[in-house]
């Protein structure tokens, strides 16, 4: 990285850790984990143990040895090559195109119960959805193009959005509990998991919500100190998507039946029941406002720090070469930034063609889930392939030294596979199966080829070049 341009670092212990919440803890994950009843609450610690920890474990010490702009990238090229490398970026930048409109619309969704009767009238209008979804990713690229300060406080605002409603959830719950008890009353047997397609793919959407550690490193070369903060802030952020995600969807099963908190709406769904339950109807408005803001600030802490990979990627010439330009007054990689913006709202119009507004709130989802998890391939991979590498003392060493890593990047390969294979498949109230499944599969494949022939297209031109020189 020493012929890249200077950025900025003003990413902080604070703004991480407040990055890692805003990232991680999307409130919609606890309602579609409450939809598949309370047998989700063992699939949450199975994701938490053979998941969460893993990715963890992986991303502190790989950002440890190669603390560098670009995260993955880097961590992969450096273990598997050039190729290697740009695929996992590809395949990372790529895979969060259909999640911001996903997330989006969960938003747009959530927003609407604090505009009331009015409010609920636009609720199948696909042009709603759409709109707040493209709007904001204008806003969201307009102010990471700005600078680090205006993006990273856009993110410590809305990780407000997550941390408020959650606790409100948490809060009310408890109280409600205790003055009327739980809403259903669920045998012992009902939480044991029991294997069906439907549960299937709810359950790789609950491993799905623990990701996003590996991305605040994307930003290694903004962040202060990265060695020393990108942990802790990690070990922060953990402790409240755990209470977060496990604590709200236990909530969500005392105030609503299984079947009433599934879809973009779930969550405030569950609020609503208990608020009115309370008398407190007033906190709807406010707590449906709040999670609109979770959504926005999911998408832009995606949109802000995964931009950094095809940054780097101009850098290497593996893209061309204007993504790795920095604006000369803001310090940013602009046209990065510009082109994912510019990308997402694209994918938005895409996903909404032929189909509802929930069937293109799902299709989105699996999408998301199906083609994101493809470079945690790559990580847990380069997490073995590196412990072959010597560490200096500089370096935060997973404990247990390389035994434990390699057993804890193993596990999550084996997670990661098997929540690839359970993602393609469609939710069971889809109306068009074989068009979800086809927009998926096809998606992806899309997204793949596409790498790859950029990549050569790319690297053909760079050996010509020299060839030239």
């Amino acid at each position: 990285m020493a012929a890249a341009p200077a950025l900025k670092r003003s990413i902080r212990f604070r703004d991480l850790a407040l990055f890692y919440v805003v990232s991680g803890m999307s409130v919609r994950w606890t309602a579609a984990a409450a939809a598949a009843g309370p047998s989700i609450l063992v699939v949450w610690v199975a994701a938490l143990t053979c998941f969460f920890v893993p990715l963890a474990a992986s991303v502190m010490e790989l950002s440890s040895r190669l603390p560098d702009e670009g995260g993955l990238y880097v961590w992969t090229r450096e273990a598997f090559g050039d190729s290697a490398g740009f695929l996992a970026a590809w395949t990372y930048w790529m895979s969060n195109l259909p999640y911001f409109s996903g997330v989006l619309y969960f938003g747009a969704a959530s927003t609407l119960f604090a505009l009331g009767t009015r409010g609920r009238a636009l609720a199948a209008e696909p042009i709603y959805y759409l709109g707040f979804a493209v709007a904001w990713l204008a806003i969201i690229t307009a102010l990471n193009i700005r600078g680090v300060d205006a993006g990273k406080w856009l993110n410590n605002i809305s990780a407000l959005g997550g941390l408020l409603p959650m606790g409100s959830l948490l809060v009310l719950a408890a109280v409600s509990y205790a003055k009327f008890g739980p809403v259903v009353r669920y045998p012992a047997a009902s939480f044991v998991p029991h294997w069906t397609l439907d549960n299937a793919v709810f359950w790789s959407s609950v491993f799905f919500a623990f990701g996003g550690v590996e991305a605040g490193s994307a930003m290694g070369g903004e962040i202060e100190n990265p060695r020393r903060v990108i942990p802790w802030a990690i070990l922060a952020g953990g402790i409240v998507l755990t209470i977060g995600y496990i604590g709200g969807t236990g909530a969500l099963l005392t105030a609503l039946p299984p079947e009433a908190v599934g879809g973009p709406d779930g969550f405030v769904n569950g609020v609503r029941a208990l608020s009115e339950r309370l008398g407190l109807g007033w906190l709807l408005g406010p707590v449906a406002l709040l999670v609109g803001l979770n959504a926005v600030g999911g998408a832009a802490a995606y949109l802000s720090s995964t931009s950094r990979l095809p940054f780097v990627a101009g850098i290497d010439h593996y893209l061309p070469s204007a993504f790795g330009r920095i604006h000369p007054r803001y310090r940013t990689p602009w046209v990065a930034i510009s082109v994912y913006g510019l990308a997402g709202i694209l994918v938005a119009l895409a996903g909404q063609a032929g189909t509802t507004v929930r069937g293109a709130y799902n299709v989105l989802v699996a999408t998301g889930i199906l083609s994101y998890f493809l470079p945690y391939l790559f990580l847990f991979a380069s997490m073995i392939r590196l412990q072959s590498r010597p560490a200096g003392p500089e370096v935060r060493r997973v404990p247990g030294g390389k035994p434990v890593a390699i057993l804890l990047a193993s596990v999550g390969m084996v997670s990661t596979a098997l929540t690839i294979v359970l993602s393609a498949f469609p939710a069971s109230d889809e109306p068009h199966k074989l068009l979800a499944v086809g927009k998926i599969l096809g998606g992806t494949a899309v997204m793949v080829g596409a790498g790859v022939a950029v990549f050569l297209v790319e690297r053909h031109r760079a050996r010509r070049r020299i060839a030239s020189a």
